[in-house]
């Protein structure tokens, strides 16, 4: 695209994953990664370029994002000068993360601090906790504005959130997808394990922030897709072995598992077969087995071997014949 006409609206990125969106009025060439010095509501903060020109676009059309005129701007790229104060910044989050959580058990409150975030020219500090109560901190912001020096504020935040902040690697072995490019936390519901066959474990199914792994919407839709062509089971199947339940759904094979109460075997059923005997039991007719779907009442009677049955056969076999003509004897050679 021509420099002129690129889309002025710059993503950039801050610590902890947190994105917003500044103007480029400038028309400064930026390169995805470069450090800029964004204007804020209290002086500035430096945070990396992590999106530009018609991604940026459909990102903000995504998130429903208003630009206007009194949307902030960028106001140059960084220099090695604001690198270094903004690298001192960074240097004051661990000690004052510590010191909060000390305040925070003198004064006996019910929240948990996770993070502290100083601003690039030391002129606010936003502290993020979570708490499941409400919590009454105007003590503790006057104990932390004396502290620091700066102006407080105060972020409650998810445990999603908590967790993409803090980052971690999770039991798949890579890196949280909350704390590297998913932004939107959807609600999750426990039906979503059982419509893709995991087992109900706690253990399994949480992620790092307590609650159930966002990675099992990934899949779902494909999930339910499969589970269309198979049929919902409400009751045990009827044999005349006896009654069969569902122990387990092969979703992409299209098989169903059924066992016995008494046994410890399962039996693998195509879903065409499980429909036929589901419809034979609808209409009272309970078949022998999985294999043989005739009653035993309704088989055809098999006839008794005669006394001797052997015998007539071969006589009749025999006399069934024509007589055989004599055959004439050869002269013998001298």
């Amino acid at each position: 695209m021509p420099g002129m006409k690129r889309y002025d609206v710059v993503e950039v990125k801050f610590k902890g994953g947190r994105k917003e969106y500044y103007r480029n009025v400038h028309q400064l060439d930026l390169t995805t990664g470069d450090y800029v010095v964004a204007e804020m509501q209290s002086g500035f903060h430096i945070g990396a370029v992590s999106l530009q020109g018609e991604l940026v676009r459909l990102q903000v059309k995504k998130r429903g994002v208003k630009i206007t005129d009194d949307t902030k701007v960028i106001h140059r790229i960084a220099t090695p000068k604001d690198m270094e104060r903004h690298e001192q910044a960074v240097l004051r989050d661990l000690p004052a993360l510590y010191r909060s959580r000390e305040i925070i058990r003198e004064l006996k409150l019910s929240m948990k601090l996770s993070d502290v975030e100083f601003q690039s020219d030391n002129s606010k500090a936003t502290f993020y906790y979570s708490s499941e109560e409400r919590v009454d901190f105007r003590e503790l912001i006057k104990m932390l504005a004396s502290e620091f020096k700066a102006r407080i504020e105060m972020r409650q935040i998810s445990l999603r959130q908590e967790a993409g902040r803090l980052g971690g690697i999770g039991s798949c072995g890579r890196e949280l997808c909350c704390s590297t490019w998913l932004t939107d936390f959807k609600n999750i519901a426990t039906s979503a394990a059982r419509y893709q066959n995991l087992s109900l474990n706690p253990a399994k199914l949480s992620g790092q922030c307590g609650r159930l792994k966002c990675c099992l919407n990934y899949e779902l839709d494909t999930y339910m897709d499969a589970l269309r062509d198979i049929p919902a089971i409400e009751k045990p199947l009827e044999t005349q072995k006896g009654k069969a339940y569902l122990q387990k759904t092969d979703i992409f094979r299209k098989l169903m598992w059924f066992g016995y109460g008494a046994e410890s075997t399962w039996h693998p059923l195509p879903i065409v077969r499980v429909l036929e005997i589901v419809e034979l039991n609808k209409r009272g007719v309970i078949p022998e087995s999985f294999d043989v779907l005739t009653p035993i009442g309704e088989k055809e009677p098999s006839v008794p071997a005669t006394l001797n049955s052997d015998l007539q056969k071969l006589d009749a076999k025999y006399n069934s014949r024509s007589p055989n003509k004599k055959k004439k004897k050869k002269p013998r050679g001298n």
